[in-house]
């Protein structure tokens, strides 16, 4: 919480989050409601602006937790009351003049349900049990109840890690280097100007979380190596294959997602290097960054938690096989198959399931990141090697 101790919470302005935060509590998405409310209100202060931002993201993340201080109230004025006062840690007057409510009486302690004090949906608090076990679901919890780092990845295409810190230290953006992957930088400050540097200007970085930055590096393309990237999205990995001088076709049926990805590829100068292709084609390696419930990547949305519906889950692991059986014929050397979810049924049940179908793939790396015990976002990733013909 010591995070919320340090906002200037004297400029907020409740006429800004209130409604925001009312609309995030009836399903809206937090960060769409905090742009919102930032373009709307383009007058605001640096502190303002900060306060405003952590109030809304604050309800939208601790809404559970809040409502057990509030006594199961779910009024905005009030949850945003408990997380000034319970949370961040003000006088009652004061949080309740910045809120615009009345303080419901103190609860004594914290709460001992996990679900209450980590403030999950009843459902996730479950199923992080079951998979992690107790210790490590509480720590898990803890984990992803802070924003994760700013993490870098230089695109060597144009340039080395360490040139790349130099250039961003001149810009006034101070990094450290990642520690697991080779070309991560983590960006230091609350609120640093990546994009408005000319660094980024010049495609020397993308934004990218070390954790799917060691996913990708498990492709492992020698240069000429061709990469079927099956599910591109808007082409994060595509690029970093790419830098490491691979030939790739980034296949995704959202062409929206894939336009995004012909942009980013022109200012990674890496155009020559992508091919957006309407229909998975053959190649040496095939990466499988399959459509998950994404529970690896919590802490990067405070509410995404709260926009899960578990039912939607069940189907995901089907969808996940057939996906690999639409890889294991056109990949001639290897297969990587990775998801940023932590439940079994979506990572070594399908590999095991994969394995049992296709004896001519033998295992050769299996991944296994988690936020409380890497600092990165989870993924599981499992890399195969054909068996020579």
């Amino acid at each position: 919480m010591q995070r919320l101790r340090e906002v200037p919470w004297g400029a907020l302005r409740k006429d800004v989050v209130l409604p925001a935060i009312g609309r995030v509590l009836d399903g809206a998405p937090a960060e769409r409601e905090v742009d919102r409310a930032l373009r709307t209100n383009r007058a605001l202060s640096r502190d303002q602006r900060t306060a405003a931002v952590e109030a809304i993201f604050g309800v939208a993340l601790w809404r559970r937790r809040l409502s057990w201080h509030a006594s199961g109230s779910q009024d905005p004025a009030v949850l945003l009351l408990c997380l000034l006062r319970d949370l961040a840690g003000l006088p009652d007057d004061q949080a309740a003049a910045l809120a615009g409510a009345a303080p419901p009486p103190r609860r004594s302690g914290t709460p001992l349900s996990p679900g209450d004090r980590w403030s999950l949906p009843q459902w996730l608090e479950a199923h992080l049990v079951a998979e992690l076990g107790e210790e490590g679901a509480e720590a898990f919890c803890e984990a992803v109840s802070v924003p994760g780092p700013i993490c870098l990845r230089a695109n060597r295409l144009l340039c080395t890690r360490e040139q790349l810190a130099a250039r961003l230290a001149a810009e006034g953006i101070e990094t450290l280097p990642g520690t697991l992957a080779p070309d991560a930088l983590r960006a230091q400050g609350r609120s640093p100007n990546l994009f408005g540097s000319q660094a980024w200007r010049d495609g020397l970085f993308e934004p990218q979380d070390e954790g799917s930055q060691l996913v990708g590096l498990l492709v492992e393309p020698t240069a000429g190596d061709t990469v079927l990237d099956l599910c591109a999205g808007a082409g994060g990995k595509s690029l970093l294959l790419a830098a490491k001088g691979a030939r790739v076709f980034a296949h995704d049926p959202d062409r929206t997602r894939t336009a995004r990805l012909r942009t980013r590829a022109v200012r990674a100068h890496a155009q020559e290097r992508i091919e957006v292709v309407p229909t998975p084609v053959a190649a040496d390696r095939v990466l499988v960054d399959a459509p998950c419930s994404e529970l690896g990547t919590l802490r990067r949305g405070p509410d995404a938690r709260w926009r899960i519906d578990p039912a939607q889950l069940e189907w995901l692991p089907a969808l996940q096989r057939r996906l690999l059986e639409t890889a294991a014929p056109l990949a001639g050397q290897r297969i990587v198959y990775a998801t940023c979810t932590v439940r079994r049924a979506e990572n070594e049940d399908v590999a095991q399931a994969f394995e049992v179908a296709h004896p001519e793939f033998r295992r050769a790396r299996t991944l296994r990141l988690l936020p409380h015990l890497h600092g990165t976002d989870g993924f599981f990733a499992v890399a195969w090697d054909r068996l020579r013909r």
